[in-house]
């Protein structure tokens, strides 16, 4: 396994849920939710110092199913420190920073940063970087992915901003690896209509 490699963190699944801006007990209750449906994969970002009780909540809540947690929204080094600190399994960021990504490395935990451009994927995987985020995934669309998978066809994406129950599909087909839906969670429908893409 490569230090940033996701293939032994996403395994098999499709669907990876983000449970932004709740409190520690909701944040478990959908953490929970999600698991019990078959999405294994759960991302907290950490945008704020409270967002972090909420990380580690996931993660001991992840630890005794056996489910890994990660740290999303994560800018900084510092960051990478406090992910590692509360047992994040992988980082997960909006944009490229190498330097972020090397804080990782530091830590053992992979990290996937976002990008939105064949310059930043074709950079991100010059520095070993093979997972990466495409965001805003649906500004780009499911074609981007298509269109680059010509040039590039050694990484592996996951979709992230925008992607809800009625568009993941379609970039599930357009080769994407993981799909990551975050706001769309406010509707309570979302969560079992995304379990039936697994």
């Amino acid at each position: 396994m490569t230090s940033h490699d996701f293939a032994p963190i996403f395994a098999d699944a499709r669907v990876m849920v983000i449970l932004r801006d709740l409190p520690p007990t909701e944040t478990v209750r959908l953490a929970e939710q999600a698991w019990e449906l078959g999405i294994d994969v759960v991302e907290v970002p950490i945008r704020t110092a409270d967002a972090v009780l909420s990380l580690r909540a996931a993660v001991q809540a992840g630890r005794e199913r056996g489910k890994l947690v990660g740290a999303g929204t994560v800018r900084t080094p510092a960051q990478v420190r406090q992910a590692a600190s509360a047992g994040a399994a992988f980082t997960v960021a909006p944009a490229l920073d190498l330097a972020v990504a090397d804080a990782a490395v530091t830590y053992g935990i992979p990290h996937l940063p976002g990008v939105a451009t064949p310059t930043e994927a074709q950079h991100a995987l010059d520095h070993g970087l093979v997972w990466l985020k495409a965001f805003p995934a649906v500004s780009l669309g499911p074609q981007w992915f298509k269109a680059l998978a010509g040039p590039l066809p050694e990484l592996r994406f996951v979709a992230t901003g925008g992607i809800d129950a009625d568009n993941a599909a379609d970039f599930l087909a357009a080769g994407v690896e993981v799909v990551a839906v975050g706001s769309a969670l406010s509707d309570p429908r979302q969560i079992p209509r995304l379990a039936a893409l697994i």
